[in-house]
Parts: C-alpha cells; structure tokens; sequence
C-alpha cells in the first residue's frame, strides 16, 4: 500500500442511487455470505453518495434541535475527557478519593446528576449519528447491484484504484476481494 493514493469515488448519479434505474429487494437472511457482499460492494460503489447523505443527515437533525445537539455533543465530549483522564491518572483518583471523600460523593452524585439531565441531548445527538449509520446500511443492504457496480468494484479489488471507503473496510478485515462473487 506505500505509494498508493487514495482516489475519491465519483458521486453516482440520484437516477442510480435511489430512483429510476435503482432496484430494490429485501436481501435473504439465510445467506449471510451473499447479503454481506452486497451491503460491502454498495459501500464501495456508491461510498460518496453514502458521504454526502450521512452529513445531510447529521446536519438536519443538528439544524431541527441546535442547542441541543450542542449541549449533546459538549456533554459526551466532557464525559470522555473525565473518563480519560481518570483511567490514565488512577493513582491520583484513588489519592484524592481517600483524602476527600465528602468531596468524592459529592462530585460523583453531581456527575450523575448531569448525565440525567443531559440525556435528552446526549440521545439527540447519538440519533444525529446513528440515523446516517442506519440510512446508509438500510440502503447498502436493500439496493440491487448493476453490471457497472460490479465492474467498478472488481477494478478497485485488483488494487488499480483504492478509495477511501476500501480503505476503511481492509481496515475492518473486510477486504472487499474477499467478497467478490
């Protein structure tokens, strides 16, 4: 992989991507092997279109509730910095717990406390990210492959291009020639 580069997909058109042309079918559960090729091989054929929905997506939801999406965002952001940093300073956390144990509650229940109160943005903003997830695999595993999806896909798994979304996945231990069928 020294020296190769990553070439952003072209984006496919609507027509492709949801209308016109596009087919549909619920893909059968009792093959694993082939609902799994299909969703990896539509993550790669169409992973700009996927891009540019997801952060529609993200950016509606942050647009229809701001200062809560903000306040979400900010208060995972804060639980992850304490988290951190108490899993990195455990010495001093167990230090500070037996000098200040009044002070120990009590931030603990405070702490508790903004969590309870900062649910309702943590779960708006946690949709705001999980709703592109399931949008984008929904799409992937429902949308039928054409002969350009495969051949773009078998020109990317001979390794004369490599894209972001082939990158990610190799990543993942999903290389997507383990998949071409």
């Amino acid at each position: 992989m020294a020296g190769m580069e990553l070439e952003v997909a072209p984006m496919r058109s609507l027509d492709d991507f949801l209308v016109g042309s596009a087919r549909f079918q619920i893909p059968n559960l009792r093959d694993l092997d082939r609902w799994s090729n299909r969703m990896v091989q539509n993550l790669l054929y169409y992973q700009t279109n996927y891009m540019l929905t997801a952060m529609l997506i993200f950016l509606v939801i942050g647009m229809l509730h701001p200062h809560k999406f903000l306040c979400g965002m900010a208060a995972l952001a804060v639980m992850l910095a304490i988290f951190y940093y108490i899993t990195n300073k455990k010495a001093m956390a167990s230090q500070f717990k037996r000098d200040h144990p009044l002070l120990s509650v009590t931030l603990i229940l405070s702490g508790g406390y903004f969590i309870v109160y900062m649910l309702g943005s943590v779960m708006v903003f946690m949709f705001g990210i999980c709703l592109p997830l399931l949008a984008v695999l929904v799409h992937a595993s429902l949308r039928l492959r054409n002969i350009k999806n495969k051949l773009t896909n078998k020109v990317e798994a001979i390794g004369l291009k490599k894209t972001p979304m082939g990158f990610f996945l190799d990543q993942l231990g999903m290389e997507s020639d383990k998949f071409l069928l």
